[in-house]
């Protein structure tokens, strides 16, 4: 008698499909955000940082609407070196790197250690500094001021030149130039930069001789006559910057917005970006 045969067949392993509850989608959804976020504060806080520009005191080296990358490694870390809020867990810097004259740095407003502000580091630890008829002494020696083109802008949202209408230029059927006096100046280390000087007798144009205490700053803006900086003491401006306030370097402006559109509005991102900002290296020469 033959026996019949039956035919088997290989079975996989069975896969269960489960359904997603809408407590495990919220679940990891907020997994997601937080590890997010976690990966962007450790990043802002040890590498860059970026802020955007919102006055006049660093022109033309910044306008307002510029956004700007600030390195954090530069000078190195202190309790004001996280985004958002400042730790108060220990003092001083760790891994500390060198400041020089001509940085532009952020910093924390001395008098309230909140507020972030941004200028050019003129004076270092010990330094002598002095403004004489508009021209700057560091530790004695003029600084070598040189006039240059005209710095030129087209008026827009965030920015016109209706408060100093001397050097405003009308236009017919487009927006007013805005034809401010520019200098370049030079360090005596050889490092330069272009700054302003819209009021040759202005009131910070004469000043005391400023000695820079150890561990500390002196910052000017370079819009020399619309600065509220460290040549007016810290109860009204900046004062002498202690080291721990030092926030970082800034090195790139990545993205500019003359103020017509806003960074949601994509359609309006042509008319509105100031395409010949982009990707600007924040280093003077």
């Amino acid at each position: 008698m033959t026996k019949k045969k039956t035919a088997t067949a290989n079975v996989g392993p069975e896969i269960i499909v489960q359904e997603e509850t809408p407590l495990g989608f919220f679940k990891d959804i907020l997994k997601t955000v937080i590890v997010a976020f976690l990966i962007a504060f450790v990043f802002r806080t040890v590498f860059y940082d970026p802020y955007n520009i919102p006055s006049e005191s660093m022109l033309p080296t910044l306008m307002t609407g510029d956004y700007i990358f600030v390195s954090k490694m530069s000078y190195g870390y202190s309790k004001h070196s996280t985004p958002f809020f400042s730790l108060g867990i220990f003092s001083g810097r760790i891994l500390a790197g060198d400041v020089e004259r001509g940085d532009v740095a952020v910093f924390k407003l001395p008098r309230d250690g909140k507020t972030d502000y941004i200028k050019r580091i003129i004076g270092l630890p010990g330094d002598q500094i002095q403004m004489q008829g508009g021209h700057l002494f560091i530790n004695g020696e003029a600084v070598i001021k040189e006039r240059i083109e005209d710095f030129t802008f087209e008026e827009s949202a965030n920015m016109n030149c209706l408060r100093t209408p001397k050097y405003r230029i009308p236009r017919d059927d487009t927006p007013a130039l805005c034809s401010y006096p520019q200098y370049r100046e030079t360090l005596p280390s050889g490092r330069s930069f272009n700054v302003l000087d819209l009021e040759p007798f202005g009131i910070s144009d004469n000043t005391r001789v400023y000695t820079v205490p150890e561990g500390h700053y002196f910052a000017m803006g370079d819009n020399r006559d619309n600065s509220a900086d460290s040549r007016k003491p810290t109860s009204i401006g900046v004062g002498f910057i202690p080291e721990e306030n030092l926030v970082g370097r800034a090195t790139m402006i990545f993205y500019s917005s003359n103020g017509n559109s806003q960074l949601w509005q994509v359609w309006n991102w042509f008319d509105g970006a100031r395409g010949d900002r982009f990707f600007t290296i924040l280093k003077s020469k």
